[in-house]
């Protein structure tokens, strides 16, 4: 396996291996300020952030939740949301790509061999990208596939098309998901460059507009053996890849809002007037306006909050993998996911209210953060989470085992 495909890896310099949280989080914070300087401009002209991509690469945080005994740091999954906010909040998109990058090697720890462990964890400390090619169109559903896998001699041949595939034009690796013959979901990593992968930039969203979510197509892909993991087995009983994959999807949002909320103070205490009956000189001492950054300051602590109390008991169930511990995990990111949203979505959309209407100059683009809000929370309904919290404490109905939860 080693031999086949390690001439396929990529030319760049090997990435940096971080060996504590608080330095991983440091990197984090030097790395959103160089992203933060370009991230307008990089949403306004849809400039692709494949030299980002690149140092964030480099950096080693790409490499952060690869398991101790493989060579990682193996992050609490508190770490991982918190930096995740931290670069979402710098530019929302390049903090969004690398959450299939992180499911990916979740789903990787819980169902791959000990030599897929060994090879992919080792990709990933070294600085590769794992991309997705999950959803589709045309399904009954989101959770239906039309994607093939079939044997061939003693490999497979993929069939399908991808849509939503966030991350696989700066992806080393395309990780495909397919139906087997037996009806099963299998992740396929596929290198990219790989004849019969075609990768189209055709993500025409109005938010995330960088995140390189274009259309993938698979045409007869030919996929060795060992390079094959059996992801259907991963919810056939209790495992976390749902709530790591969520709670990354909850640092995103809570990146988002935070980016929106320091814009927010910025331009109330240095461009807006006040309104002529508050009876103050300075917008920033309106009592009502106040008043609203107070509440919004409040919601986004108790969300913050809420996403670090998740990330732990998500802790606590990769090591003991209950259902009983796998079920609180689940409500609680559950919970994270719903909280972040709803910030998300109030502290973007409060912006334009409190700073009034010079905010909305387009040369200002201060309308990317509630695009890539509104356009990221619509990733997973938090309706349904909403049910499936309610049903689990009135009913005890326990949650569905999904990449959704």
């Amino acid at each position: 396996m080693n031999a086949y495909l390690h001439h396929l890896a990529p030319e760049r310099a090997v990435a940096t291996v971080l060996d504590s949280e608080a330095g991983a989080i440091e990197v984090a914070r030097e790395l959103a300020k160089s992203f933060r300087a370009t991230a307008s401009s990089r949403d306004s002209e849809r400039l692709l952030p494949f030299t980002e991509l690149d140092v964030l690469s480099q950096s080693g945080l790409l490499g952060i939740t690869v398991p101790e005994e493989y060579g990682g740091l193996d992050v609490s999954n508190a770490v991982l949301a918190e930096i995740t906010a931290i670069i979402s909040e710098a530019d929302g998109s390049i903090g969004q790509i690398p959450q299939n990058h992180f499911y990916i090697l979740e789903a990787l720890r819980t169902d791959g061999t000990e030599e897929q462990k060994r090879y992919y964890f080792g990709r990933a400390l070294a600085g590769d990208r794992f991309g997705n090619a999950l959803s589709e169109r045309g399904t009954k559903t989101v959770g239906h596939y039309n994607t093939r896998i079939a044997r061939d001699g003693i490999g497979y041949r993929i069939n399908g098309r991808k849509y939503y595939s966030t991350g696989v034009l700066f992806a080393d690796w395309i990780t495909v998901f397919a139906l087997d013959e037996g009806e099963r979901l299998v992740m396929a990593f596929v290198p990219k460059g790989t004849d019969g992968v075609e990768i189209i930039d055709d993500w025409d969203g109005f938010g995330q507009r960088v995140t390189g979510s274009g259309t993938t197509v698979l045409d007869n892909v030919y996929v060795h053996a060992d390079s094959v993991v059996h992801h259907h087995k991963g919810f056939e009983r209790p495992t976390t890849i749902g709530s790591v994959g969520q709670i990354i999807h909850a640092g995103i949002d809570l990146g988002i809002a935070r980016a929106a909320f320091a814009e927010t103070l910025d331009f109330v205490r240095t461009k807006s007037r006040p309104w002529t009956n508050s009876g103050v000189d300075n917008a920033a001492d309106d009592p009502l306006t106040i008043a609203k950054v107070g509440q919004l300051a409040i919601r986004l602590e108790a969300a913050s909050a809420t996403v670090e109390r998740a990330g732990r008991k998500v802790d606590l169930a990769q090591i003991d993998t209950t259902e009983e511990n796998v079920v609180d995990a689940t409500l609680a990111v559950a919970a994270a996911k719903v909280l972040t949203t709803e910030i998300a979505l109030e502290t973007t959309t409060t912006l334009f209210e409190l700073a009034g209407t010079a905010s909305v100059k387009l040369d200002l683009n201060l309308d990317r953060h509630w695009r890539n809000a509104r356009t990221h929370t619509l990733h997973d309904p938090v309706r349904w989470k909403h049910h499936v919290v309610g049903n689990y404490h009135l009913n005890r109905v326990i949650p569905p085992k999904s990449g959704a939860l």
